[in-house]
């Protein structure tokens, strides 16, 4: 049944990390709902392992956009790593084109994805002072330290270091990005500020010309756009531990009477043919790999195909696969006229279930099978449900004929003297002119209104 626009929606649950329990959401304000999520570092095309992340996020923003009156969402551009600096001087370009050039990427990946874009999209080159302004209060409330040109987190100064990945603090060795170096009180210690030379991007500080650490950059950019408290902060497990874990450490430090994040929404990781993405194993896929073979809805209802919480294998059959359950939800669409209704109760019921959208598709087959036995209602029903998804957002005629207007007047005539053929009882014509179309990769539809067509 449709959802009543007037009726509450059902309660969301999700399985905040550092609870490690799948929880009920309670917003800190049920009148502004705040969201911040991790984004790129932009060095490169983003790959499909990132594209998860974000199709993460865009399910649980559209939810909340359903049910709160006010909703939030940052996310984060880092255009100032040491990734960055190391792949414009392998290009041999300047590092603003670089980031200029890769953000403008990112954005084109996104949209072609139907990835809703974030209400702030703040870059780590914009927010310095505020970094430095951090880095400060944790110096003179103990928590930082300066050595040798550097200032670093102690991370012996906060009890509850771990609490957010399950680790023991007195077990941690260094994370990702974070160099072991002499000049640390703990080997566990990380980096706010660091030294630069003069290739390195670098700005004035009270300790020196220098550039952020990794993790103090959303710190900042979370604090100055959200404030001390708010409600969600995901991205992928990989950022667990460190990034997640040194963030919270920092910003609780720096703010002992916020909360920082309220709940802590991170996705599983993915494979690749049932192999772990690497580009030493030939596997490495970025966004744009994927599209030259396929549509954008394909590839995205195979990502939403798995839980977000659990290991999603990537394969061919599959992105085939999910084109073919596109074709049948756009047949259902393209049956008869599409009613607007509301969004139907069991797509929502299953999203409000930590974001279960293998549950939300499995309702959009039940609704697709009504719609094509003649339920128009259901039809309905169905493009508003994949709309939570972000699915069914072409014109059915174009998703099967594609974009291709003086080869579509080609077949069109084609199919027209194939007609003429039949009404002649020239049989062997029409069925050499079917044959013709399949070979050019056209599959023909016969029905009661005549004869349909779509590209296999």
């Amino acid at each position: 049944m449709p959802h009543s626009a007037s009726a509450p929606l059902p309660a969301l649950s999700l399985h905040d990390s550092q609870r490690r329990a799948t929880v009920q959401f309670t917003p800190l304000d049920p009148e502004h709902v705040k969201v911040y999520y991790c984004g790129p570092t932009v060095y490169d095309l983003a790959h499909i392992g990132n594209l998860r992340a974000m199709l993460t996020a865009d399910v649980l923003v559209r939810f909340l956009r359903q049910a709160y009156p006010r909703v939030t969402f940052v996310r984060n551009i880092t255009d100032v790593d040491d990734k960055i600096t190391a792949r414009a001087r392998a290009n041999g370009e300047d590092i603003a084109s670089l980031t200029q050039r890769t953000t403008e990427e990112f954005h084109q990946d996104l949209a072609a994805m139907n990835v809703l874009p974030p209400d702030i999209e703040p870059r780590a080159t914009h927010n310095i002072g505020e970094m430095q302004a951090l880095i400060a209060r944790l110096i003179e409330n103990g928590h930082a330290y300066e050595a040798d040109g550097h200032v670093l987190f102690s991370v012996a100064s906060f009890p509850s270091y771990g609490a957010l990945s399950g680790r023991d603090p007195e077990e941690l060795v260094a994370g990702a990005r974070v160099e072991v170096a002499g000049y640390k009180k703990n080997p566990g210690d990380f980096v706010l500020w660091k030294p630069s030379d003069a290739d390195q991007p670098g700005w004035e500080s009270p300790w020196g010309r220098g550039r952020p650490g990794w993790h103090i950059e959303c710190s900042a950019m979370s604090h100055r756009y959200l404030g001390e408290s708010f409600d969600i902060h995901g991205g992928g497990s990989d950022l667990l531990f460190p990034h997640h874990e040194n963030e919270r450490a920092q910003s609780l430090c720096c703010f002992p009477q916020g909360k920082f994040a309220n709940y802590w929404v991170h996705n599983a990781m993915l494979l690749v043919e049932g192999e772990k993405m690497s580009k030493s194993l030939g596997n490495f896929l970025t966004i744009r790999d994927v599209l030259q073979q396929a549509p954008a809805e394909a590839l995205r209802l195979l990502l939403l195909g798995a839980h977000y919480r659990s290991t999603l294998n990537y394969t061919q059959a599959g992105l085939q696969e999910s084109r073919k359950v596109l074709d049948r939800f756009y047949r259902a669409l393209a049956a008869g006229p599409v009613p607007d209704v509301a969004a139907p109760e069991s797509v929502l019921r299953a999203l409000a279930e930590d974001l279960n959208t293998p549950m939300a598709i499995a309702e959009l087959h039940v609704l697709a099978g009504q719609a094509l036995a003649g339920d128009r209602t259901a039809a309905g029903a169905l493009k508003a449900g994949a709309a939570l998804l972000g699915l069914l957002q072409e014109d059915p005629e174009k998703w099967f004929k594609g974009d291709h207007s003086d080869e579509d007047a080609q077949i069109d005539a084609l199919i027209a003297e194939r007609a003429a053929a039949k009404k002649a009882r020239d049989f062997a014509r029409a069925d050499a002119l079917r044959d013709q179309l399949q070979g050019q990769g056209i599959v023909l539809e016969d029905t009661k209104d005549g004869t349909i067509w779509r590209r296999a």
